[in-house]
């Protein structure tokens, strides 16, 4: 029987740490490298990133557009990125925020939480704005395959108010919907739910809404976009133990020296610790 994504990432957690590093290899982080922006410069910039922090670090999350604006070539570096990470240690969680439905959202659940895919991650982050309902392929698919969800719920970006903090007719925001269906899917499990929402680091309090969905807490916004690690236990409470904050380019900026990227991980992964042990 397969492990559920919630049960590793758990153990991840308590044995490495919270942090998630991203992999974006957009262009101006290429060039800040000294690499061409290029499928050479790709796989070159992405296998760095895996070789310096795979590991040591919980999960790494590839964003996956920066790899499909090469066509099949940059698909093919992640692949191979994905597959090194996940030898190394790391949970790997694919950041494509993936939504439709019917027979396409299953196919997109198919490429990335199929244990047999060439892109099988461990997680997957969805959008859930053609309806939750919309997500069941994908929901059922990482059940099958001991995989996870993220599902975007309260992001970072200042558009993503305008339809997460909407009312409903029952007087609950869109957003409070969305982290009440995740409560759902992981009602009962003993460590921590393999269902988590995307909520952002950068949202100051969020006290008026209930972040115990007994399952992980993906938290962009750390380091380049303005949160600092000792602002979580302000932003997520109680919750807090079940963050996974994402750091990209404040780890990322310091390559291609390796050490130095260890270095930076090590730095926001000792300080994530003290503000959790804090609360």
């Amino acid at each position: 029987m397969t492990e559920p994504f919630g049960t590793r990432l758990r153990r991840a957690m308590d044995e490495r740490g919270p942090l998630c590093v991203g992999i974006d290899p957009h262009a101006s982080l290429l060039a800040e490298w000294g690499l061409d922006d290029d499928v050479a410069g790709l796989e070159r910039f992405s296998r760095t990133v895996v070789e310096a922090v795979a590991g040591r670090v919980a999960v790494l999350k590839p964003q996956s557009a920066f790899f499909e604006r090469f066509g099949s070539r940059g698909v093919a570096v992640l692949e191979k990125s994905v597959e090194e990470a996940r030898a190394a240690g790391a949970l790997v969680v694919m950041d494509a925020k993936r939504g439709d439905i019917g027979s396409t959202m299953a196919a997109y659940a198919e490429s990335f939480l199929h244990r047999d895919a060439p892109l099988f991650s461990d997680a997957l982050t969805v959008s859930p704005y053609l309806g939750y309902g919309s997500l069941k392929p994908a929901v059922d698919m990482a059940r099958e395959h001991g995989a996870g969800l993220f599902v975007l719920a309260l992001t970072s970006n200042p558009e993503g108010a305008e339809v997460q903090h909407a009312v409903r007719g029952d007087g609950r925001s869109v957003g409070a919907t969305v982290l009440a269906h995740l409560a759902a899917e992981n009602a009962g499990e003993e460590h921590l739910g393999s269902f988590g929402a995307v909520v952002g680091a950068t949202l100051g309090d969020l006290s008026s809404y209930d972040l115990d969905v007994n399952g992980p807490l993906l938290a962009p916004g750390i380091g380049a976009q303005g949160a600092t690690p000792a602002d979580l236990p302000g932003v997520f409470g109680a919750a807090v133990r079940n963050v996974v904050p994402n750091v990209s380019r404040g780890v990322l900026r310091h390559g291609p020296d390796i050490s130095a990227l260890r270095a930076s991980a090590d730095r926001f992964a000792e300080e994530i610790r003290a503000a959790v042990a804090a609360v």
